[in-house]
């Protein structure tokens, strides 16, 4: 099983317009609300493709009992640590081409409820063969938190990978998690002078639409889209760590990995929403040949 962990979750809200137009006045043509946050994206993609996989994180409020609630009702198997705080909320508008995000601060933890948190994660995670860690840290939670979640995978047996930014990026490379997968501005804000070691296993970097780079213990392999997709690449970088996550689990080769990562990445692009996946376009690009050439 693939479990997912979302620190800072969200109800998400996609809007649809014809087109953005800063300081204007929109028409919204289709509304999409959603569980949201990064690792809630992963298990949707990973329920959607039939994955056993478990959720957990923190909820709390009015929205966060409407995340929960719409988590039920997709039927995705979630186990998360209530807080005294409200769950954010996310607003995406997409416009066909692309989509413009707003995304509030999450809530305040307190010492009390990581360490809950904590708790339920060390009894949950030797279920898990990986543990997806995504997303942003909400205030109150150690800056060194994706360490030690890391740490305690490790110690359980399960595979980790890591998928944050910032400090929380740079204190998660340290533990060693099996795989990171920052995307290129990401990497380059945190290590500017190159990335130290040791550190994770394998790194996958991201160049959205250009796709992506896997540094790993084999080579380094580029991987590119078949085509370029229009639409919402708001949670393609979820279906990424999704494929990866799976592929960790089922130790696929990397070539085969990186054509499952990509065309799962850009079904995500053609899906309304973050965490959904369209699965006619993933069905079509799957058999693309999409792996460029090994750097030696």
């Amino acid at each position: 099983m693939i479990i997912t962990v979302t620190l800072n979750p969200a109800l998400d809200l996609t809007y649809t317009v014809a087109a953005l137009i800063p300081h204007g006045t929109h028409r919204v043509t289709a509304v999409h609300e959603r569980p949201g946050g990064k690792g809630i994206n992963v298990a949707g993609v990973l329920h959607a493709l039939g994955e056993p996989v478990l959720t957990t994180g923190l909820l709390g409020g009015n929205t966060g009992s409407r995340v929960e609630a719409l988590l039920t009702t997709e039927g995705i198997p979630a186990a998360f640590v209530p807080i005294a705080g409200e769950t954010r909320r996310t607003v995406a508008v997409a416009d066909g081409e692309d989509a413009t995000g707003f995304w509030e601060p999450g809530p305040e933890i307190s010492a009390a409820e990581w360490a809950a948190f904590l708790d339920r994660f060390g009894r949950l995670v030797g279920e898990g063969d990986v543990v997806a860690l995504s997303g942003s840290l909400p205030p109150g939670v150690p800056i060194e938190g994706y360490a030690e979640l890391v740490r305690l995978a490790a110690s359980a047996g399960a595979r980790t990978v890591l998928d944050t930014s910032g400090e929380a990026l740079r204190y998660g490379w340290a533990a060693g998690p099996d795989l990171a997968k920052p995307n290129a501005a990401e990497l380059a804000e945190v290590f500017p002078d190159g990335v130290p070691a040791p550190g994770p296993g394998a790194v996958v970097v991201s160049h959205g639409p250009a796709g992506l780079v896997a540094c790993t213990a084999s080579g380094t392999w580029r991987a590119e889209p078949p085509e370029q997709l229009t639409g919402n690449p708001t949670g393609a970088g979820d279906a990424c760590v999704a494929a990866l996550a799976r592929g960790l689990r089922d130790g696929t080769p990397w070539p085969a990995l990186l054509t499952d990562v990509v065309a799962l990445s850009a079904a995500a692009v053609a899906a309304p929403a973050a965490g959904v996946i369209d699965l006619p376009t993933y069905r079509r690009l799957l058999p693309a040949h999409v792996v460029g050439n090994v750097a030696r």
